[in-house]
């Protein structure tokens, strides 16, 4: 097939029109609790060691094949090693500027701040299971919200027994605290590496 018929843009720059991950609010800091933390730098090494140099050596074969245009793995290679290009920068930015907090660490355990878990019930009565995490570790499906989502901004600072407002297009909603916690152990950072 002629080079004419495919469509083979060296730049890919519709690749980086992917968001990576929630824009941090601008001034703000990127808060990750120490389970989130080694989770990126566990991705990032991961990365960095195994999957990288894997696709690199399947895109260096590849290319040893010959004709690059209809080269299904070389093409595939290449692809995939931008994706892991772009994560690892991603990966490199936001761990550079976190700001890691250990939830155990948290001298009053009354209130709700980052990295508390906070049961809630709303207005019908459904009680919900909410962590308080870093914007790069919310898992919303797991219970773990983003300290800068309109629930978590609503319960912060509260303590069991308040009700709070949370503001939705439905409109406001009433949500009342009955649990709050924190992990009892401290964890160690210094073993990351």
């Amino acid at each position: 097939m002629s080079k004419a018929f495919v469509k083979e843009d060296n730049d890919d720059q519709d690749d980086d029109l992917v968001p990576e991950a929630v824009a941090l609010p601008a001034g703000t800091k990127n808060y990750l609790t120490v389970y989130g933390y080694k989770a990126l730098r566990a991705e990032f090494k991961h990365l960095v060691k195994t999957e990288r140099p894997e696709v690199v050596q399947v895109v260096s074969w590849a290319a040893s094949n010959g004709d690059r245009s209809e080269n299904g793995d070389y093409i595939y290679g290449k692809k995939r090693l931008r994706e892991i290009d772009r994560r690892i920068r991603f990966l490199t930015k936001r761990l550079e500027i976190a700001e890691v907090v250990d939830p155990a660490l948290q001298p009053t355990k009354d209130r709700v701040f980052f990295g508390a878990t906070v049961v809630y019930a709303d207005q019908d009565g459904t009680e919900f299971t909410v962590t308080i995490v870093g914007v790069d570790e919310a898992e919303p499906l797991e219970g773990k919200i983003s300290w800068i989502s309109p629930v978590a901004r609503a319960l912060l600072k509260a303590q069991e027994g308040d009700v709070v407002t949370l503001r939705t297009p439905g409109g406001l909603q009433e949500l009342d605290i009955l649990e709050v916690s924190y992990p009892d152990e401290v964890t160690d950072l210094s073993h990351d590496d």
